[in-house]
């Protein structure tokens, strides 16, 4: 369990320092931009590394990961119904469109709903730490970009309908991808017997 708490906590701590836009500039300040931008993506990569490891462990503890409930029946369809606009958000959030525009924080919404619905659908403790943290955070960062007139990687960069379909449908394709073959090999867990 330490390995997977390490992990979240290192994430994100590191993802929190943008939301604080005094502590950020004060570290690029002392390390300059590319430095920071590179300690960054290294602790970020690190804490997903312990994050992957210690669920994986958790997951294979049988009575080291307690159940704290038992996810009901409907819930498996309602996560899987979640994941579509899950996933065209999380394509949205890398091109300019009209959906991108109307969510305004779409990457931020896309983990918001990919963390409820599989919180929904597990009721373990080391999922309840994963999820939770990821659900926790997207809140939090919404909440924190709003405030901050935040605009995202893009700026305000926007687009139209051939954007807002690119966007569907790419999300629909990485939506099949993980249904009939992705969930599995990336979890070991298929989506469809």
């Amino acid at each position: 369990m330490w390995m997977l708490i390490v992990g979240l906590a290192l994430f994100f701590a590191v993802h929190l320092v943008p939301t604080v836009p005094e502590l950020r500039a004060r570290l690029v300040s002392i390390t300059g931009a590319r430095p920071y931008s590179g300690l960054f993506a290294l602790a970020s990569a690190l804490g997903l590394i312990l994050i992957v490891l210690g669920y994986g462990t958790m997951q294979g503890l049988g009575s080291g990961n307690p159940q704290l409930w038992v996810p009901p029946s409907w819930a498996r369809h309602l996560t899987m119904l979640l994941m579509l606009p899950a996933l065209i958000l999380l394509v949205a959030a890398y091109i300019p469109s009209r959906i991108r525009t109307a969510a305004r924080h779409p990457m931020l919404a896309a983990v918001a709903l990919w963390a409820f619905g599989h919180l929904l659908v597990n009721g373990d403790l080391a999922s309840v730490l994963l999820f939770g943290s990821f659900l926790v955070y997207a809140g939090y960062d919404i909440i924190s970009a709003n405030q901050r007139a935040a605009v995202g990687p893009l700026g305000k960069a926007q687009g139209g309908l051939v954007q807002d379909i690119i966007a569907i449908a790419v999300g629909f394709a990485l939506y099949a991808l993980l249904l009939f073959w992705g969930h599995r090999i990336l979890t070991g867990i298929p989506l469809l017997a």
